[in-house]
């Protein structure tokens, strides 16, 4: 079936608050001395009782705090899952709004802080909701099916909320009770679950300014040079990408994919970030960053986000000592949000429980 994309929107505002170069302006330099930076921070978590969660594309030291602290390092599946479950109190996010937002809209009685609450995300700034929701009126028979990169807004306009982990196992659910989905807002993951399951997707025309930037043509002249290479590739980048990978999966499956795989070098088609994970989990491998420009570029590969790159220790201690950057939610929003992703949560716990022959709430099957 071929896909159809139904609506385009510019996906930032090139002279705003949320554009790149005003990301990468806000970016904080480096702490003198990191070592007392992270032993601050993570005195400053312990009284205020707090918990660090942090996604794989932030600053290697947060994710490092994070793990030493007893918070948690995952992609947005495990944070939010995490974020529920901890008794902690006050949870500090580090990662982009979207994450805080969900954080908070499954935890509305906790305190969740950011380190920069301008840290957002293009696909998020390409589906504003009052358009979303008017796409979605045009089409009242499909469900409704979002990624996480999305505000609480168009979450609770959604009937499901999916992650990269979990998108074609729901997609495919859906499409096995005959449902038509309407899909928002990654249109090149939108093509990838439409074209492996065979779902009726209309999709909204949006991209992660990091994932689709990466060349097919420029990774296919990298593969040569190395034939040995495994590829991995995270499926919101363009199909030219895609169709070369050895492996397609979110940011905990390409992690996956290094430590338990037997090749010696990996080319790595995701943000950047993710490599200080992959060589502290997997430190005898060679890993090389996927291409998004051509020869004769300053920067053969440029891939990371702006907003991931706000999150930094000294931000990180700034909000710890004050107690500013409290993301909030308000209701009904939270509320009609928060359906869409405990139905995610719930789909997804059955399914890890049916795998390991359990039966959710009774034990062994």
């Amino acid at each position: 079936m071929e896909q159809t994309i139904a609506f385009d929107y510019d996906r930032q505002d090139a002279a705003g608050a949320t554009c790149t170069a005003h990301a990468w302006a806000k970016v904080p330099q480096p702490p003198k001395d990191r070592a007392a930076a992270k032993a601050r921070a993570a005195q400053l978590l312990k009284a205020r009782g707090a918990v660090l969660v942090a996604h794989y594309y932030v600053d290697g030291d947060l994710q490092d705090l994070a793990l030493e602290t007893g918070g948690c390092v995952s992609d947005s599946l495990e944070m939010a899952r995490f974020g529920r479950d901890h008794a902690a109190q006050t949870l500090v996010v580090a990662g982009v709004r979207f994450m805080g937002e969900t954080a908070k809209i499954l935890s509305p009685e906790k305190t969740v802080l950011m380190p920069d609450l301008d840290a957002t995300c293009s696909l998020d700034l390409g589906c504003p909701a009052e358009d979303f929701a008017a796409f979605c009126d045009q089409h009242p028979d499909r469900k409704v099916v979002v990624y996480a990169n999305t505000s609480a807004a168009v979450k609770a306009r959604a009937d499901w909320m999916v992650t990269s982990s979990c998108a074609l196992d729901i997609v495919g659910h859906l499409h096995a009770q005959g449902q038509k989905i309407l899909w928002a807002p990654d249109r090149h993951l939108g093509r990838y679950i439409q074209e492996q399951t065979g779902a009726d997707m209309l999709l909204w025309n949006g991209a992660c300014i990091v994932h689709d930037e990466f060349k097919g043509l420029e990774l296919q002249m990298l593969r040569e040079q190395h034939p040995d290479a495994l590829i991995l590739v995270h499926p919101e980048s363009p199909r030219s990408v895609v169709e070369q990978a050895d492996v397609v999966g979110s940011t905990s499956a390409l992690i996956k994919a290094v430590v338990e795989g037997t090749q010696q070098r990996y080319i790595v088609a995701t943000d950047n970030g993710i490599l200080h994970r992959m060589r502290q989990l997997a430190p005898g491998k060679e890993l090389i960053e996927a291409p998004t420009a051509g020869n004769g570029a300053t920067c053969k590969s440029c891939a990371h986000c702006p907003w991931m790159a706000m999150n930094a220790l000294t931000n990180l201690i700034e909000v710890l000592e004050t107690g500013a950057n409290a993301i909030q939610v308000p209701e009904p929003t939270r509320a009609q949000a928060q359906a869409c992703i405990e139905r995610m949560l719930d789909f997804t716990a059955a399914q890890k429980a049916r795998a390991s022959g359990m039966t959710p709430g009774m034990g062994a099957a």
